[in-house]
């Protein structure tokens, strides 16, 4: 059987967990290519105007493999942390889509609650068995999923930049390089390294959150407050760069936290969606990145003097 996995959403988060299972099962995959100017153009097509571009680009991908496969994955992910949950476009995602792409394949849309190994059993089996009606090949590609993910090492973690920003967003922002306009490169090209969530243990994130008035129940939100604003607490980068989603609820929320905490710390967000155009995003970049070398003169000039 082939099953068609879109590159699109959670994707570059769960890529190991998502090919290794289906391939233990015995599956053919079929995967959407990386994110192209004809991808996005038939999710605008097919998806509502509403939307964010994330899921604009979604509809693309599952329009471009939806006839070359005999069952296609739309994740419906609710929660990955418990008593947290994703954003809420993922808990209709199969549906926008079914509805929006005419002449769909058969689909795998069970939800998903990845808090635990037992939590997500129930997924597990629902997709597992139709694949096999081996239990026990079900349970063993299973454990050999959740083995790739704990080894997969994900994240942006650069080295040797005298300037150092954290790239803060939902990870579908930050690892799809078409359309964040292939941003980490662009700030590597300016002579700023990147740093994102992946490479900050959980418990530094934990104990951040724990200074709000709530405990914000919106995972991707939690994690990039927290982990913002220790590394900006802690002198570890010399700005922040959020990419956010045009007309995000919860884009909106987190970053009036995050300025709410840093004050006049440097924090340049760049809003996304098709329209965004490259000229403008690559002038507000290099704006940032004369204003942090200034900033970085500035504070050198000041230790100098001291002395």
């Amino acid at each position: 059987m082939k099953i068609g996995i879109p590159k699109g959403l959670l994707y570059y988060k769960y890529q190991p967990f998502i090919e290794t299972f289906f391939t233990e099962l015995g599956a053919e995959i079929v995967t959407s290519p990386e994110t192209n100017k004809n991808i996005l153009d038939m999710g605008i097509k097919y998806c509502v105007d509403e939307a964010c571009l994330p899921v604009k680009v979604f509809h693309g991908h599952v329009a471009y493999i939806k006839d070359s496969c005999d069952i296609l994955f739309i994740p419906r992910i609710m929660q990955i942390n418990p008593k947290e949950y994703i954003c809420p476009k993922f808990c209709g995602l199969p549906e926008m889509v079914i509805n929006n792409i005419p002449n769909m394949p058969k689909t795998i849309t069970s939800p998903i609650y990845a808090f635990s190994k037992n939590s997500l059993k129930s997924w597990v089996n629902d997709t597992g068995f139709l694949f096999t009606k081996n239990y026990l090949k079900i349970q063993r590609a299973y454990n050999s999923a959740i083995d790739a993910q704990k080894n997969y090492k994900g994240g942006i973690k650069n080295s040797g930049f005298k300037l150092n920003v954290a790239l803060a967003g939902h990870p579908y922002n930050i690892y799809d390089k078409f359309i964040n306009m292939d941003v980490v490169k662009k700030l590597n090209n300016l002579g700023i390294g990147i740093i994102t969530e992946e490479n900050l243990e959980n418990s530094f994130i934990k104990n951040q959150v724990r200074s709000l008035y709530k405990k914000p129940f919106w995972t991707f939100a939690k994690n990039s407050y927290g982990f913002s604003t220790y590394l900006a607490e802690t002198n570890k980068i010399d700005g922040i760069v959020y990419i956010s989603s045009f007309a995000c609820g919860i884009d909106s929320v987190v970053i009036e936290l995050i300025k709410d905490k840093l004050n006049n710390f440097p924090f340049l967000i760049l809003k996304i969606d098709e329209h965004t155009g490259e000229a403008g995003f690559n002038t507000r970049l290099e704006a940032f990145a004369d204003m942090l070398e200034r900033r970085c003169n500035l504070h050198e000039n000041n230790l100098s003097s001291s002395w």
